[in-house]
């Protein structure tokens, strides 16, 4: 199992942790997703096939892109 937190600093409120462990939690492979709107990140862990650059897409996706 992999994981890895990231920085999003566009994350501002409860609607943005929502919106982005609901999107990540249907990607197939992620295991878990916490995200945080006090310290702007998001920590996820993934089992193949999802991957750290999957996971970034589709946070750009959503307009929610990692630093």
């Amino acid at each position: 199992m992999n994981q890895e937190t990231l920085t999003v600093p566009t994350i501002s409120c409860g609607h943005c942790v929502s919106a982005i462990e609901s999107e990540l939690a249907e990607m197939e492979g992620v295991t878990s997703v916490k995200a945080d709107a006090g310290t702007k990140t998001v920590t996820v862990q993934w089992d193949s096939p999802a991957s750290i650059d999957r996971i970034r897409a589709a946070l750009t996706e959503i307009n929610y892109p990692a630093q």
